[in-house]
């Protein structure tokens, strides 16, 4: 099997490509040409990747990529994916995050359209929740850039299975996180900050909403769950969550007992980093995905975070060893 994962050296798209060589697949990783190569999560197995170029703003470039590989699964995985820069480049997250996906769309329509394709969904789609908790018929009100082009994503995936009788599908992914989180995600940025006060290198975490409460899973659990989605015979929709919503003020008590502190001796609330349209609850029902795929999370929250702590602790304590090791500049 011949697998293509867009975004291969982000989180999902790491441990995704992990999953698969298991699983005995070619992985193919679409990587954009970069002045500065960032293969740290992919680093242990990137030997066995095929790593090729291509851009979701470059349409030429994505046909080039599936005329070439002609993948039995793709997997989208790319996009800009942090909330807050939505803000601050709306245009550019509508251009990779949204018709991205209608560009590989196309490719595969195009050039391989016996391709299985899924679109990685976001819980931020829901964003001012009708309901709770939100399963895969629960209306759509997205309240950040980001989440207005991940529906946008989401429904042109829809359009394309519809209209072209395409195996298209989506696995709509409520927050899922791991020690390869990137550090400006509130789950990463509190771990790392934890290890860096645990060591000394830190007083104080800044913070904004802590009542804002997410659904949050193990990247690990939720890239199986895609896979087991591709395939099931038909291509459907899939809610994927724990079900177990944890506000942000619960992810400091957790994070900070694992270094064996007391989180409110070293946050501070900065009003500055509390989002223009606040989603206050995410929490997904994924009953759909445990009765027709057998999906069921096996890593909780408390393990999770305390999962991310220590080896937050492990990098900090690596990267302050590697510096003292670096030569003194003498003075003359």
């Amino acid at each position: 099997m011949r697998a293509l994962i867009t975004g291969a050296t982000g989180q999902d798209g790491s441990y995704l490509a992990e999953f698969l060589l298991s699983k005995g697949y070619k992985v193919y990783g679409l990587i954009r040409r970069s002045s500065v190569e960032k293969f740290e999560r992919i680093a242990p197995f990137i030997h066995d990747l095929e790593l090729v170029e291509g851009d979701l703003t470059d349409q030429s470039s994505l046909d080039g990529v599936i005329s070439a590989v002609q993948p039995d699964e793709v997997y989208n995985m790319a996009a800009q994916s942090f909330v807050p820069v939505s803000y601050s480049q709306p245009v550019l997250t509508g251009d990779v995050t949204g018709l991205g996906v209608i560009r590989v769309l196309e490719a595969i329509r195009k050039h391989y359209p016996k391709a299985r394709f899924l679109q990685a969904s976001s819980s931020e789609m829901f964003g001012k929740v009708r309901e709770t908790p939100q399963t895969e018929k629960t209306p759509f009100h997205p309240r950040s850039p980001y989440g207005v082009a991940k529906v946008f994503g989401y429904h042109i995936t829809v359009n394309y299975r519809e209209s072209y009788g395409m195996y298209a599908c989506s696995a709509i992914g409520f927050n899922h996180e791991s020690p390869r989180r990137g550090l400006q995600f509130v789950t990463r940025k509190v771990t790392y900050q934890v290890a860096k006060i645990k060591c000394g290198l830190a007083k104080k975490l800044l913070m904004g909403n802590l009542d804002a409460k997410r659904d949050w899973g193990f990247a690990g659990d939720y890239v199986r769950a895609m896979w087991m989605i591709l395939q099931h015979p038909k291509p459907e929709d899939f809610v994927l969550a724990t079900g177990k919503p944890h506000s942000v003020r619960e992810l400091l008590e957790v994070a900070f007992k694992a270094a064996g502190l007391n989180w409110q001796d070293y946050v501070e609330i900065d009003p500055k980093l509390i989002r223009p349209a606040e989603v206050d609850l995410l929490c997904g029902d994924a009953t759909k995905a445990r009765e027709i795929l057998g999906w069921v999370p096996e890593v909780r929250f408390e393990e999770l975070i305390k999962m991310m702590v220590e080896a937050d602790l492990e990098l900090v304590r690596r990267i302050e060893a590697g510096a003292r090791s670096q030569p003194q500049a003498i003075s003359v």
